[in-house]
């Protein structure tokens, strides 16, 4: 049934599809903007806060809802915490290792020139806010958490260099969103390896054959989505017996997806699966994983939190660690001749960015949860350092590049396309 109504400008009948697409249509365009994601986590991040503090009982009894979950005969409960940090996640960190591959297949890393510098800026990104951490504590209980600061949220760094896009090149957008596919896999190595529960042979053994299996169908250009998520759920569950984190199955599965059509005039699995799954990822699960981590009773802390080695060194790392770390391996590179500055960009604006990578979100916020489990006063502390680190790192780098000099033919800068906000990792 079509409905209508006049114009009220000059009496023209609007039919119902007409409508539906005015209505609809500022909601379509917002979702397709770079930043969308990033401005989606922020309100949800906002939002965790708001009500963790005005009635945190609540939210904790929310998160620890149990949600029943079912394969067949095979069921389980999960708290809807666990739900979205050991199940959800594993799509989002699938994302990521597509868009990993897609990037070193047939993107900006295909070519050993063009990896150079993100891959040595990353390294720096990594390796430097770990240190700092580790200063602050590296003989205390918070030691585990060095991983934290690590990665880069490329969601939020998106959007803040969308609001400057007057004053940012493209090239330098392009940089920072290769630094956030090597932080990806620096992060992803650090969850499989450092943050796993102790290693099970036979099922590691279990896991590299279901694996095998998968780049078999990979060079077999296999196309069924039932196909990739059977295998997928059978590495999910072998590296979860395995001792190793079971998100790293999405990271596994997603490295492993064709990236080629192997066929002309059809589009690659990788292509549909990413543009697929974006939106749910970008807007469903990344989101209420911000909901359920972000909460932090700030009533609830005592001075000590507030101050605490894990807060400060965590905050420390993001602003001053990743700075330090991307602009300072940056600059060494160029000045061992290795690369030049990214599309010649003043080394101002490359400071710029460095500083808006020091905000850590989705990937900080799960790699603090690995870290601490069973420890809320600590994970309660890294989550306040994630936040003020992030906080701090977007506004200062910001304000930066706001003081630079606005470009010649400003347009808007742009990202991997479909990203889900980190990377990834990230994934981020």
């Amino acid at each position: 049934m079509t409905t209508s109504r006049s114009d009220s400008a000059g009496g023209a009948p609007i039919s119902g599809a007409r409508l539906l697409e005015t209505v609809l249509g500022p909601l379509q365009a917002f979702f397709r903007l770079e930043a969308a994601s990033g401005l989606v986590l922020l309100g949800c991040a906002a939002a965790a806060l708001a009500w963790a503090n005005l009635d945190h009982e609540s939210y904790r009894l929310v998160f620890q809802t149990p949600v029943p979950v079912a394969f067949g005969r095979a069921a389980a409960s999960l708290s809807l915490l666990a739900l979205a940090n050991d199940g959800l996640m594993t799509l989002f960190f699938f994302v990521v290792g597509m868009e990993i591959k897609r990037e070193l297949v047939v993107g900006e890393l295909r070519t050993l020139p063009q990896a150079v510098l993100p891959a040595i800026a990353a390294l720096g990104g990594m390796l430097v806010p770990a240190g700092i951490f580790l200063a602050f504590n590296a003989r205390g209980p918070g030691a585990p958490g060095w991983g934290i600061p690590m990665a880069t949220d490329i969601a939020f760094c998106i959007g803040v260099l969308t609001l400057l896009k007057r004053r940012v090149p493209r090239a330098l957008v392009v940089f920072v969103t290769a630094l956030a596919i090597f932080d990806d896999i620096g992060g992803i190595l650090v969850i499989a390896f450092f943050y796993g529960t102790g290693v099970h042979l036979a099922w590691l053994l279990a896991a590299a054959a279901v694996t095998f299996g998968a780049a078999v169908m990979s060079r077999a250009h296999v196309r069924s989505g039932i196909a990739w998520a059977a295998a997928g759920g059978l590495v999910w569950y072998t590296l979860h017996r395995s001792g190793i984190h079971a998100t790293i199955a999405g990271v596994i599965l997603g490295l492993a997806i064709p990236a080629r059509s192997g066929l002309a005039g059809l589009e690659a699995p990788l292509e549909r699966f990413v543009r697929a799954l974006h939106p749910w990822v970008a807007f469903g699960v990344m989101p209420l994983f911000a909901l359920a981590n972000s909460g932090v009773h700030l009533a609830g802390l005592d001075p000590d939190q507030l101050t605490g080695r894990v807060a400060v060194g965590t905050a420390a790392a993001l602003l001053l660690g990743k700075q330090a770390g991307i602009f300072g391996f940056t600059l060494a590179a160029v000045g061992l001749g290795l690369a030049g500055l990214p599309g010649g960009s003043s080394p101002v604006k490359v400071l710029g960015v460095s500083i808006v990578a020091g905000i850590g979100f989705t990937v900080a916020l799960f790699i603090a949860g690995l870290a601490y489990p069973g420890e809320p006063r600590l994970l309660d502390e890294a989550k306040l350092g994630i936040l003020a680190g992030s906080l701090a790192s977007g506004a200062v780098g910001a304000l930066l590049l706001r003081s630079t000099p606005p470009l010649p033919d400003a347009s808007p800068p742009s990202s991997r396309a479909a990203s889900p906000g980190s990377p990834p990792a990230a994934a981020r």
